[in-house]
């Protein structure tokens, strides 16, 4: 008779601990992924002094240092793209890879987070959310797309300007973006992360 109620609270024991790790896994790739858009929005707009030039002048009256573009991605998510000059030490892309010269244009980097179907996955088969893509200009200036991770439900970018007053944004010349990133399991699991970045240069 005690046989029945044993199985079960095992089998939900189980399912629990199959939860708890499902959620250690999501919360550990949001928090890479966020820390990696972080690193960004807070090298964007960085200019070396030393390097300085008439060229890269014109080219920063022209282009902003991020561009935001909203709900052109997988389920509707947000991408944004910065710029930024490379400084005398090693200064790495999204994924961990040497920023050299060669992968500039203009003197300026470039990196990007997109949203995007995962496009390992067969036609029609249901997949567990979309792939966060990195870009980056490779050695010839081209722009080339990485995936990082897949489980990706949406990205979510605005800029906050309550939170860092209009006062305070004139004199650092600061800009604080509000970051969520939504991630599944691609069934019933789904869990929410946010994190708040400021950007270390004038923009």
């Amino acid at each position: 008779m005690l046989v029945s109620p044993l199985l079960k609270t095992s089998a939900e024991l189980a399912a629990k601990q199959i939860e708890y790790e499902k959620v250690q896994s999501l919360t550990a790739e949001a928090e890479r992924a966020l820390e990696l858009i972080g690193r960004a929005i807070r090298m964007a707009g960085f200019r070396n002094t030393q390097s300085l030039s008439a060229s890269s002048k014109k080219i920063s009256s022209s282009a902003p240092f991020i561009s935001l573009q909203k709900g052109k991605g997988f389920r509707g998510s947000d991408s944004f793209l910065i710029r930024h000059e490379l400084s005398d030490g090693v200064d790495l892309d999204c994924v961990g890879n040497v920023l050299t010269k060669e992968r500039t244009k203009g003197h300026w980097a470039q990196q990007g987070f997109l949203v995007e179907r995962q496009a390992t996955a067969p036609k029609g088969f249901k997949v567990n959310g979309g792939s966060l893509i990195c870009q980056s200009l490779d050695r010839h200036g081209r722009m080339q797309n990485t995936t990082v991770m897949n489980g990706v439900n949406q990205l979510s970018i605005d800029e906050s300007s309550t939170l860092l007053g209009n006062a305070n944004r004139s004199n650092s010349g600061s800009r604080l973006f509000v970051v969520k990133l939504q991630m599944t399991d691609g069934k019933a699991l789904q869990r929410e992360f946010s994190r708040t970045f400021a950007t270390r240069n004038p923009q």
